[in-house]
């Protein structure tokens, strides 16, 4: 298969495990590496150009020069790297991931992203090589692949770098706890004598879980206009303050109807009886679509499960656990989340 910008791979996708896996049992074994908290891209540099494809295939060039730039300049020959975009900020432990950053990467505006490129300058980790020179290795083993990339990479100056990666179980379920500081999202496990997959979940992926005890704030309606969409979420800050921390959703059509009943009680109506119809803030994200809510009386305790905070806020939609009617809701404060013990993203980083 001849890989070119004018006909983007899919990515190889990873299906969802509970714990890191065992190699024992698995033919060639296993390869572990940090999963990457970015954006998933494919890049193709031919010697000439330089294209950046996004998981979907929507093309990301334009959104990162100074990657363009970088890829021409280092690149030693023509190759299709799979890897993961992100953006680096410094905190009181160092270095982190910084999602909020790399999302308003994505912007209409040239002037706004030559601006960005300077002042948030992105960083691409390689952890796949699906060609090199006019020669696709998309049938050899991952552990081949994995040789080759180091060849091709390694030693290469910021902001390219190479995942790390081990054989090493003990050490991969280190890395689960301890570079959640740096801002990563879990580990990756991958057969080591694996071809390369187009689409198909062959690697193992394992991101943290926990839960939270919250406020449901109000709905969304379903966008069939039957039934609840989502559900929106509270904390209590330390002032007494209801934020909103996401929301919860993936319900079924019939979840969806329950619902409704199920959050009638704690509608809030108007002095006619009319249910009250409010909107959340709008964002560049939001522009166009509908923003407005049924909101409820701060009554309501819902435990949900949820992998890391961005901020103030769930990195992820939340997924919807039980309720908890022994909770009082001024109970549901941020006190309660567990949050990673700092670790520096350089020394992630090679």
């Amino acid at each position: 298969m001849e890989l070119s910008a004018a006909t983007p791979i899919t990515p190889m996708l990873a299906k969802a495990v509970d714990v890191v896996p065992e190699p024992d049992g698995v033919p060639g074994g296993l390869s572990y590496e940090p999963k990457w908290d970015g954006f998933r891209a494919i890049v193709y540099a031919d010697g000439e150009t330089v294209e950046i494809s996004s998981r979907g295939s929507t093309m990301l060039t334009r959104y990162f020069p100074e990657l363009v730039d970088a890829f021409s300049r280092l690149l030693p020959q023509p190759c299709v790297l799979d890897g993961e975009i992100v953006v680096r900020t410094a905190n009181a432990g160092g270095e982190r991931l910084d999602w909020e950053a790399l999302s308003q990467r994505i912007h209409p505006a040239a002037s706004r992203i030559r601006t960005l490129s300077q002042q948030t300058p992105a960083s691409f980790v390689a952890f796949d090589l699906l060609s090199q020179g006019d020669e696709s290795l998309l049938d050899r083993p991952f552990g081949q692949r994995r040789a080759a990339l180091e060849t091709l990479v390694a030693g290469l100056p910021a902001p390219l770098h190479l995942t790390q990666t081990t054989t090493d179980v003990g050490l991969a379920r280190r890395w689960l706890v301890e570079f959640e500081g740096a801002g990563l999202d879990g580990v990756v496990a991958k057969r080591l004598d694996a071809a390369y997959s187009p689409g198909k979940r062959v690697m193992l992926k394992v991101k943290h879980h926990r839960t939270a005890d919250v406020v449901v704030r109000g709905y969304r309606v379903h966008t069939s206009g039957r039934g609840v969409g989502s559900i929106l979420l509270g904390l209590y800050d330390a002032e007494g303050e209801l934020r909103n921390v996401g929301g919860a959703s993936a319900f079924s059509d019939a979840r969806r109807l329950e619902l409704v009943d199920e959050l009638e009680p704690f509608v809030l109506r108007d002095e006619a009886g009319e249910i009250v119809v409010a909107e959340t803030e709008r964002n560049r994200f939001s522009s166009g679509k509908d923003v407005s809510y049924v909101p409820l009386r701060p009554s309501l305790v819902a435990e949900v499960r949820y992998d890391q905070m961005e901020g103030s806020r769930f990195r992820h939609t939340a997924q919807f656990f039980r309720w908890r009617p022994d909770r009082e809701p001024r109970s549901c404060t941020f006190e309660q989340l567990e949050l990673p013990a700092a670790y520096d993203l350089t020394r992630v980083l090679v």
